[in-house]
């Protein structure tokens, strides 16, 4: 070991460097008026300090040892340390998974940053997600008791996996003590898409201000998950429940807000997969919002809408206890109906009245029943052939209406010039030709009424169904999207943007049998009068709507069209060359005019009124 020894040289350099500090010391002293201006300085700072209440530090402090070469916890302990005192926690997610349905939370906020459903793929065939890549956002936000807002997005949460029975359990909790925290807490069961969701506190009483509501906020972009966006964007839409059962929907085509009371569960529903929070609790008030993005058809679009809910959550006894349900999963009328408590099926657009009716509970489970058995495509033409025969009375009295018109349409004809100057008179004996004859103008227009609850729900069956989802039919590889046989890529002013950058084929083979329908319906048999519309400009008109409108739509819908209206060509065809023979009508119509008639209340009082006009004329009054 080295000896020590005196070093005077050394202490001769530490004097002259202590004698070296003193002077620059009293050369640095401050004037009066100097040492005013720090005091005042001084001052402005412990004021500043005293409103942020420097004490948060402490209050960490007191709660853990941090560890200062350990630079995870250090940036950890400098995001939680804004709270009132919550306490730093590890980075990381914890991942829930059953059979169908796949969950990842994040330990920062403690909220769902993936949800994946295992069965299903998107059009492209990659993994079907219905959160990833932040493009969903919950958590609270509360006024702590000195004043500061805090964000549970910003928060690290402490989780504990475990497992109740059968059902995985995952505690998140944000702490400020051991036993002073904020929990969110998720109950996954097997095979099963619905997750139970509670949110609760535990001994901040004295944390949280009583005086101010505590915030949730919940807003999503809805992914792509289809070939067309603008048709998936039409199906798109945010629905909920509130006062006690009544459904209630934000516009799919446009910006939309609503503010309601009592909300039970709200979905943003993205086509055939949804989002869906449901809360025991109804929410007193809500305030809803749903965006469009979607200007065009493009294949690089990734959303559809953004949706929002901002309500307030109720502290009771100084502390909050709210129980929810997540739904992640397809729209599905199989599904949903699990869970007939929460009338989550009611979510699913069936349409409104006679025709959700008729769509719910008719077509659906009749489509299932011929789907178990047949293939898909099949089964929608086995269908459409049942309806149709099941429609072929009506068909057969709009038939028959419309053989009598054009049997009398001579007559008719002669009526209309020899009162061509009269309108009243020509319209009275009109009205007389067709009392004496036996025929209604009115029987057409009944039958067509008739059918309507029933095409309309069958319109809305085909894009809502979601047993059509990716199954292939013929050249039509999804009957929920449309089929394609010709396409490009080039924009093509107005083409693009009403008919797309594609030619299905079902559209077309629908066309033309509404075509051909129209001629046997409307070509021949009605005359055109003045005031009525040209009906062979109706019967133009209609199957090009058909044509334009119905290229963007599910192939499933245009094949139920173009097989319908080929029935119906067959039925009409059938009825006029087997059943139907205008030289009997005739006969029939000459004998109804020899038959005294009694006029029923419609026609009376029609002829009442039209003796009244002619009167009024004679005498000059209006």
């Amino acid at each position: 070991m080295e000896e020590k020894k005196f070093d005077l040289n050394s202490i001769i350099g530490f004097v002259l460097i202590f004698g070296i500090l003193i002077f620059m010391f009293y050369q640095n002293q401050p004037t009066p008026e100097e040492l005013e201006a720090q005091k005042a300085e001084q001052a402005a700072i412990e004021a500043k300090a005293e409103e942020e209440n420097t004490s948060e530090t402490t209050a960490v402090e007191k709660e853990q040892t941090l560890d200062l070469t350990d630079s995870t916890a250090v940036s950890n302990y400098k995001s939680s340390i804004g709270a009132f005192g919550f306490t730093q926690a590890q980075e990381g997610v914890t991942t829930l998974e059953n059979e169908v349905l796949y969950l990842s939370i994040d330990n920062k906020g403690g909220q769902i940053v993936e949800a994946k459903m295992k069965k299903f793929v998107t059009y492209d065939s990659l993994p079907l997600y219905l959160v990833k890549d932040g493009n969903a956002n919950f958590g609270l936000q509360f006024t702590t008791t000195n004043n500061r807002v805090v964000d549970t997005k910003t928060l690290f949460f402490e989780p504990t996996l475990s497992e109740n029975g059968s059902n995985q359990v995952l505690s998140l909790k944000a702490k400020v003590a051991t036993n002073q925290y904020l929990e969110y807490r998720y109950e996954m069961k097997p095979d099963e898409y619905l997750v139970d969701f509670t949110i609760r506190t535990q001994g901040l009483s004295n944390v949280i201000s009583s005086g101010q509501p505590i915030n949730l906020l919940w807003e999503m972009k809805g992914r792509r998950h289809s070939k067309s966006i603008k048709y998936e964007n039409r199906y798109t839409r945010l629905t909920y429940k509130h006062d006690g059962g009544k459904l209630s929907k934000l516009s799919e085509g446009s910006d939309d807000d609503e503010k309601e009371e009592g909300v039970e569960w709200l979905s943003y529903r993205q086509h055939f997969f949804s989002s869906i929070l449901v809360t025991k609790t109804p929410f007193a008030t809500a305030d809803l919002t749903s965006t469009n993005l979607v200007e065009e058809e493009t294949k690089t679009a990734e959303f559809t809408k953004v949706y929002t809910t901002k309500t307030d959550l109720k502290i009771e006894g100084g502390e909050l206890n709210q129980n929810f349900n997540w739904y992640y999963g397809p729209t599905d009328i199989e599904v949903l109906s699990k869970y007939k408590e929460l009338e989550l099926a009611d979510s699913i657009p069936f349409g409104w009245g006679i025709f959700g009716i008729i769509n719910r509970y008719v077509f659906t489970p009749f489509y299932g029943l011929l789907s178990s058995f047949l293939p898909y495509g099949l089964a929608i033409i086995v269908m459409t052939i049942l309806v149709r025969l099941a429609m072929s009375p009506v068909t057969y009295k709009s038939y028959l209406s419309q053989a009598k018109m054009k049997v009398l349409k001579p007559e008719i004809t002669a009526l209309n010039e020899k009162y061509k100057d009269n309108a009243m008179k020509k319209q009275k004996e009109t009205m007389a030709l067709y009392n004496k004859a036996g025929v209604s103008p009115m029987s057409g227009c009944i039958p067509a009424v008739i059918q309507l609850p029933i095409f309309y729900a069958l319109f809305m069956f085909f894009p809502t169904s979601f047993a059509l989802r990716q199954k292939p039919f013929l050249w039509a590889e999804d009957l929920s999207s449309y089929d394609t046989i010709f396409e490009w890529t080039t924009s093509i002013p107005l083409i693009s943007t009403f008919y797309g950058n594609h030619v299905s084929l079902f559209p077309i083979l629908a066309s033309i049998a509404i075509f051909f329908y129209m001629m046997m319906t409307t070509g021949q048999n009605m005359p055109t009068q003045p005031g009525m519309p040209n009906m062979k400009f109706i019967m133009y008109l209609s199957p090009l709507i058909m044509l334009i409108f119905f290229n963007n739509y599910a192939s499933g819908l245009s094949l139920y069209y173009f097989v319908s209206n080929l029935i119906t060509i067959l039925i009409m065809l059938a009825i006029k060359n087997y059943i139907l023979d205008d030289k009997k009508i005739h006969a029939q119509i000459q004998e109804n005019k020899k038959k005294p008639k009694t006029e029923n209340k419609f026609q009376r009082k029609m002829r009442e009124m039209m003796e009244q006009a002619e009167a009024q004329k004679k005498t000059g009054k209006k």
